[in-house]
Order: C-alpha cells, then sequence, then structure tokens
C-alpha cells in the first residue's frame, strides 16, 4: 500500500535548481476562495545544495512569489523536498490573487477579481493598484511552481496574466 503524503502549514521544502544550488518554499495557510489549495510562498535566495541553513532564516528571506498549489504532490512527485517545519509563516492579510473569469477571452479585460487569502473575491480594473500587485490565482501544478523558481518565469497560456 502506498504510504499517505501529509502535509502541513508551516512545512519548508527544499527544490533543487540546478544540481548545484536550491531554493526553498514554505506552506503558509490554505485558501478557501481557491478551492481550499495550499499557499506557497517561495524565497528568492538560492543555496548551495549541500547548504544546510537554519530554516529560521530562511522563512526571513526575500519573497519571490506567492502560488496556490498542492504541496503533498510535489513530495510525491520528487520535485521538493520536506526539511522541517516553521511556525512563523509571515503576514498573509495583505497577499492578493487574481484571477480572469475566461483566461481564453483576451478581449474582455473587465473580468477580473482580486481575492485576499479566504475572503471573498471582488471585481478589479487592469488600472488598479490591486491588481497590478496581485500574484495570479490559478492552483498550479507543482512543476510549474519549480518551471517559474528555476527560470523567473511561468509558462504556457496564463504566463502573460503574472
Amino acid at each position: 500500500m502506498k504510504k499517505r503524503i501529509i502535509t502541513k502549514v508551516g512545512d519548508v521544502f527544499s527544490v533543487s535548481i540546478d544540481g548545484k544550488y536550491k531554493k526553498y518554499l514554505q506552506y503558509i495557510v490554505s485558501d478557501l476562495t481557491q478551492l481550499n489549495s495550499d499557499v506557497v510562498r517561495v524565497f528568492k535566495e538560492l543555496y548551495p545544495l549541500a547548504a544546510e541553513p537554519d530554516l529560521v532564516d530562511v522563512v526571513k528571506g526575500e519573497i519571490e512569489f506567492y502560488a496556490h498549489c498542492v504541496t503533498s504532490v510535489g513530495v510525491k512527485r520528487g520535485l521538493w523536498e520536506k526539511v522541517g517545519n516553521i511556525k512563523d509563516v509571515g503576514e498573509i492579510n495583505y497577499i492578493l490573487f487574481k484571477m480572469k473569469k475566461d483566461f481564453f477571452n483576451s478581449e474582455n479585460q473587465d473580468d477580473w477579481e482580486v481575492w485576499n487569502i479566504n475572503n471573498p473575491p471582488f471585481r478589479v480594473n487592469t488600472q488598479d493598484e490591486a491588481f497590478k500587485r496581485a500574484y495570479l490565482g490559478l492552483v498550479f501544478q507543482p512543476e510549474r511552481i519549480v518551471y517559474r523558481l528555476r527560470n523567473g518565469m511561468s509558462y504556457g497560456v496564463y504566463a502573460e496574466y503574472d
């Protein structure tokens, strides 16, 4: 029988970038507004693969981006490895996500919504400050999170909305 992988808020994961370096991400909250998915914060700093930094220091580092995903699937697929749990998940009340009602209709730019974690979405104009600082609120496959970590950008049909 396969072992069930359980992740919890505060878990910190290590992601190999290129065989020489790694980055870290942390599961910070479940977002009921977006399918109760895990929200991770990804840290910007690169560490040598053999390094074992204090995770308390890692989670105080500069944040590269926030994203929705399923952290246990990333572990199951061998894309990241759980390395510890730090209770400090930062301040989540100011994090904004955005979602377009119809990503395939680029002509209609009036159907964007923005939300704070676990709060109802509200409509915004693409020129609004809230829209500009919001992260794309899709639930990403772990492979897409790793791709962005390695390349600094997303790929696919949604990339133009980052």
